[in-house]
């Protein structure tokens, strides 16, 4: 499975990092452009805001939702990875 590309805000410290994994990865961002496009008549834009859902909690269902500023292994559900 290739990385999702918000890890490399982890390239800027473990807070920026999460900040822009967290970002990536709200509900929100997929459901307002799932919104728009129906509204829009854009089907192309509302296609790609489920898949930002499923993709969202595709990555909560694995573990790798949220995360915190502590590091990237770090989630509120616990520890991920080797312990």
């Amino acid at each position: 499975m290739p990385p999702d590309l918000s890890f490399f805000g982890y390239l800027s410290g473990p807070k920026v990092g999460a900040f822009v994994c967290n970002l990536v990865h709200l509900y929100a961002v997929g459901e307002l452009m799932l919104c728009v496009g129906h509204a829009l008549a854009q089907p192309v834009l509302a296609a790609l805001g489920a898949l930002w859902i499923a993709h969202s909690g595709f990555d909560r269902m694995l573990g790798y939702g949220l995360k915190s500023p502590k590091g990237f292994g770090d989630t509120p559900l616990g520890c991920i990875g080797k312990t």
